[in-house]
Parts: structure tokens; sequence; C-alpha cells
């Protein structure tokens, strides 16, 4: 089994875990209804609230949710008149989806697929890609970059949550500094056997040169960025910033 469908049905499992997961829990009704009323807010981060101001028009735009599936983000996107699309690999996230949509009564298209693998849209597809926090979850972010110029429009924006890389140096507990970087389970025997045992999926550290600098050279402008600290573990208790959110747009035409 490739390191892929590991992870998908890792985060499936995750799901349907006593509790569930955080990042697979649908929005509640009220709040599709609060965001079609204007009151509303999504997450690339953890955290901080995504400003305002990164969206464009959202009536009528074509919006990706790339690997946001979960049925968290893509309602709001619906409520707030957008026409939407899903991709993910987790069986769970878009059965989410699903349920949200036929809850809710509006219409999206929901697609399985890998985001290692070319996207399965044509050129110039979709005016906002909407990607949080998942590139952990691959080993080549820079394709995901390309791809993503590829499908938006020429002034299409690109919004995206990423992790440091910081949070791979502590044990899963957070309580030690435990590991160096780059963190890569598919290199490491000890990591990977460790990462089966406990149920983490195949997770890997990103810099700042793949996730960042990695737009900037896949054509991207890079408008603006923000910080944000994790809800626990060591790094929350010193405050310490362990994900970016970036803004880029592909230029227009000349």
């Amino acid at each position: 089994m490739n390191y892929q469908d590991i992870n998908a049905k890792t985060i499936d499992s995750w799901i349907e875990g006593e509790g569930g997961w955080e990042w697979g829990k649908p929005i509640p009704h009220e709040e599709y209804v609060k965001a079609a009323h204007g009151d509303w807010g999504m997450l690339l981060t953890p955290q901080v609230p995504v400003p305002k101001e990164w969206y464009p028009k959202l009536a009528g735009c074509k919006v990706l949710g790339l690997a946001a599936g979960g049925g968290q983000q893509m309602p709001l996107f619906a409520a707030l008149g957008a026409e939407c699309t899903v991709l993910d690999y987790s069986k769970k996230q878009l059965e989410s989806e699903r349920m949200v949509a036929a809850r809710e009564g509006y219409e999206i298209d929901i697609i399985r697929a890998d985001m290692t693998k070319p996207l399965p849209f044509q050129d110039e597809s979709f005016d906002l890609v909407f990607h949080p926090v998942s590139n952990c979850y691959i080993q080549d972010v820079l394709h995901v970059w390309r791809e993503c110029y590829r499908i938006l429009r020429p002034g299409g924006r690109l919004m995206a949550g990423m992790g440091n890389g910081f949070e791979f140096v502590t044990d899963w507990g957070g309580t030690e500094i435990k590991y160096s970087l780059p963190y890569n389970p598919l290199k490491s025997k000890e990591l990977y056997e460790q990462a089966m045992r406990s149920n983490d999926g195949v997770q890997f550290s990103h810099t700042l040169n793949e996730q960042i600098r990695g737009q900037i050279q896949s054509g991207f402008r890079l408008i603006d960025l923000y910080e944000d600290v994790d809800k626990e573990g060591t790094s929350a208790r010193f405050n310490i910033p362990v994900y970016w959110a970036t803004l880029a747009e592909k230029p227009t035409l000349l």
C-alpha cells in the first residue's frame, strides 16, 4: 500500500474514532444559516481566521476546496453564493460533504482524488483554490503548487495553510524535543514503524523553501501571509508559531 492510501485510511479512522477528529466534524445547520446572513469565518490553520480582505467576491466565484473535505469550509462558500468543488482522498471527509450539501440543499462537485497526482481539472478552471493545512500528508509540495497555478485563471487566488516543520521535532505528545528535521518516515524505518504503531499516518515536514518559495517558483505572486500557533503541545505552551497561511495570486496576462 502506498503512503497516500495509508493516510486516507488513517484519516478515516480518526473520523470514526471515539470523539471523532476536529477537522472532520461538519458544521451544524445554524452555522450555515449564519453564513448565509453574512456572519462567517474560515480557517486555513488551527486558530487564526482568514482575513476577510483575502477573499474575492464570492457570489458566482468558482472555488476548489483542495484537500478540504469534512463539511467545514465548502458549506460556507456555498452559503455565500460560490460554485463549489471539493477534492479529497478521504472517503469519510467526502461523505461529510455530501451530507451537509444534502441537508442544506446546495450543489457541489465532490471528487475523490490523490493530490500527489495531476489534478483532474482543465487549465484555468477556478477563481480560488482554498487549501487548508494538508501538505504534511504529501512528500512533494512543489507539484501541488504547480497544479494550483495551472488550474487557476489569471488573477485567481490561492489561499493555503501550512506547517513550518517545528511540530515534528517533538514527540507526538508534544512534551520533549526528540527529532531532527526533515521529518520523513519514508526515509527512516524507525519513524515509519512508530507512525504505524501510533496510527499517525505518514506525515512530512516541509521547509519555507518548499512551502512559500515553491509558490513563487511556480509563478504565483505572494500577496500576504500570517503565522498561527497550535492549540496544544510544547509550541502552544510557549506561544511558538508553527503554521503559516499565505495568499498568492496567479498574475493576469499582459
